[in-house]
Formats: C-alpha cells, structure tokens, sequence
C-alpha cells in the first residue's frame, strides 16, 4: 500500500516487508521454502509462502528488487516460467527504481507480477480478505485489532473490542 515501498532497500528488504504485510493482514507464512529441484538439478525454494489455514489457500511469492541496472531484470522471464513448476498458484513482487519501463510493463501483462506497492490489494482479493473499515486508524493497536492477536501469540481473539484493547497491551507488556 502507500508508502510501503520507500521502505524496500534491498531484495532481503523486500522479502522482509513481503512477510510483514502478510502477517499484518493475518495470513500465515513461510520464508525460503523448499520445492523440489530444478531441471540442471539446483534446489528450487520459494521467498515467501502465504497461507489462510480457514480456506486451505496458499500462494507462493517470488521478491525480485534493483536498485539499479543489474542481473534482477535478465533473469525475470525464467522467473516467471519457473512459477508454473511450483505446486501451488505463484507471484513476483518487485520493487526498486533499477526496472525498465519495457520489463515493468511485461511483468504486468505477465499476470503474474505485481508491484510492492500494490501487493496488499491483490493479496487481499486472492485470498477473499475485507479491506479494513473506513475510519480504522493506521496505528499498532488498530491493526493489531483487525488482524486478530493470532498474528502476535497465537491465542484465539477476544470476544469485545475492550477484550482487544486489554490483550493487546498485555501482550506487548511482554514482548
């Protein structure tokens, strides 16, 4: 969303906002995971792996970030073909200013591409997530509402929104 992009320094920075958004929104994830081999024989992994364990959905997430020309933009098109090996539907997200505008617009009319910055909508609707209320405030608590306290402890969410209030300050009194 907004402002998310200026964040993303590096392709470590990119998988790390990639998890972080997930987790905030409430799914689950799983970072560089293992998926078979490649055709020469290299081991394939996935950055991310995003998951809504209440509709048994996954989705695989290839980060790709340059900051300036570089190797990020050749390698893209076999990128985007290995997707199709994975087991589970997969998308790259990437980020930085080192992407032609020629590459930028075949990773959209890929289908399978999307930028950092519109990655929480597209998130949100492949995997059938509301958008936050109108009038939910951007701060920790807020969000730590909508998500549910699963994201930070993995206890089941209270029943009030006062319940929310007072668990949310328990668990970062102890964090």
């Amino acid at each position: 969303m907004p402002g998310g992009a200026a964040a993303v320094a590096s392709g470590a920075d990119l998988e790390q906002e990639v998890a972080a958004l997930a987790i905030r929104i409430g799914l689950d994830v799983r970072r560089q995971v293992k998926v078979g081999r490649r055709l020469w024989g290299a081991e394939r992994s996935i950055d991310v792996v995003v998951s809504r364990p209440a509709t048994n959905q996954s989705l695989g997430i290839e980060c790709k970030w340059q900051g300036g020309s570089g190797s990020a933009e050749e390698k893209i098109p076999a990128t985007i073909q290995d997707i199709a090996a994975w087991p589970i539907p997969g998308l790259v997200v990437f980020a930085g200013q080192g992407f032609s505008t020629n590459m930028t617009s075949y990773l959209h009319s890929t289908g399978k591409a999307v930028s950092f910055e519109d990655l929480e909508g597209w998130i949100r609707l492949f995997f059938g997530l509301a958008e936050p209320p109108a009038g939910i405030k951007d701060t920790a608590l807020e969000r730590w509402i909508w998500t549910g306290p699963r994201c930070l402890s993995g206890a089941t969410e209270p029943a009030t929104r006062a319940e929310q209030r007072a668990a949310y300050r328990s668990e970062n009194r102890r964090a």
